[in-house]
């Protein structure tokens, strides 16, 4: 149920596709995040309108409210959330990590508090795993420890050794749990670990695949501050490790230009908060000015669409001067027609990679295209 299918490639960038129990994702594909079960702002209808075809939920959010079990009591969270797609959950270690100062990681797992009401958790491995078996995403995410940036080569070996336990115990969880009634079909992801050193990477990745024949790999750890730089040679050292016939998952990585990048360097999947995020902070994409912020003055009288080249509800019925006023006047359709838009930038961008890959022209295209960007991105 969760074959993976390389169509065709040029150097490491790939076009494939993931077939899932709730229908086929084309990849290279970003998926919206739907952190609580919602896009902000959008219904899930207009998700599926933007060419989106499989979304993200997080599972740490949904554990503190409404509770992984009243999900699973409700029909699960594609009932739940109103879309009939696939959906990948992750597993809460990232948001746990996050939460350094009220959380307290040992071998067993993580003690934290909430930070919605300060009151105390524990997840393990085991739970995680149950969590997500109660709301039943079609990809679910093994548990892991995330150094932060930045951090020294021994945090980041220690991390890379609990992550590999962790695995472990997740993957023992998963086989005690498949097949039983009411248990959905899914599919574990690892999440592979290392930091910035490629040694630890090149180990934690050979040592995944010695453990079980995955069905696809998370790359975790390099959204959280590192480098660019290192961010491309890591991806390119993973590339000549990880098997060619599973697909990879870059987490937390969705700006325009880095999306390309990690395209050319054999990554399929990606997720981010920034399309929404940035719209509610009125901040559009466009393939001809870069990044704009749709606030600026300069944009008062200005009739073009948020983006000339693009296909989304947004450009195609409202123009600049309108969404501007909207912005400046505090009126909420602007963040719901600039989430539109942003969305469908980076769905759009994956679709056309897909088809430049298949024509061999991937390459030249995505210098061309990140030339352009690069040179006319602006913050105002």
């Amino acid at each position: 149920m969760f074959d993976y299918t390389v169509h065709d490639t040029e150097g490491a960038a790939r076009a494939g596709t993931l077939d899932t129990p709730h229908g086929a994702v084309a990849t290279p594909a970003f998926m919206p995040v739907g952190t609580l079960g919602t896009v902000k702002g959008l219904i899930m209808e207009e998700v599926e309108d933007l060419g989106a075809r499989m979304v993200l939920a997080n599972t740490y959010h949904l554990y503190l409210r409404p509770g992984h079990e009243l999900v699973r009591d409700l029909g699960g969270l594609h009932a739940f959330m109103r879309w009939d797609g696939p959906i990948l959950t992750d597993s809460g270690g990232y948001q746990v990590f996050s939460l350094a100062d009220i959380r307290r990681i040992h071998d067993d797992g993580v003690e934290f508090q909430s930070h919605i009401d300060g009151s105390r958790h524990h997840f393990t491995p085991e739970s995680v795993i149950d969590m997500q078996r109660a709301l039943g995403a079609d990809v679910i995410m093994a548990f892991d420890e995330c150094p932060p940036g930045g951090c020294d080569r021994p945090v980041a070996a220690a991390a890379n050794a609990r992550t590999l336990r962790w695995l472990e115990r997740c993957r023992e969880r998963f086989d005690e749990t498949s097949g039983r009634p009411g248990v959905a079909h899914q599919a574990l992801f690892p999440v592979l670990q290392g930091n910035v050193f490629d040694d630890l990477r090149a180990d934690h990745a050979r040592q995944f695949m010695d453990l079980a024949h995955w069905p696809g790999y998370g790359i975790g750890g390099l959204s959280v501050g590192e480098e660019k730089e290192d961010m491309w040679r890591i991806l390119e050292l993973l590339d000549g490790i990880l098997p060619a016939d599973r697909p990879r998952y870059l987490m937390g990585v969705g700006y325009p230009d880095d999306l390309l990048e990690a395209i050319a360097r054999g990554c399929d999947m990606f997720d981010c908060v920034a399309p929404t995020r940035n719209a509610r902070h009125g901040t559009a994409w466009t393939s001809a000015e870069g990044q704009v912020n749709l606030k600026a003055a300069r944009f008062r009288e200005d009739t073009q669409p948020i983006d000339p080249g693009c296909d989304c509800y947004a450009c195609s019925r409202y123009d600049r001067a309108y969404v501007r006023h909207l912005l400046v006047s505090s009126e909420w359709l602007a963040l719901r027609l600039l989430s539109i838009h942003n969305l469908r930038f980076l769905v759009r961008l994956g679709e056309e990679a897909r088809s430049r890959i298949g024509a061999g022209t991937f390459d030249a295209w995505r210098r061309d295209w990140l030339d352009r960007y690069r040179k006319e991105r602006s913050p105002t």
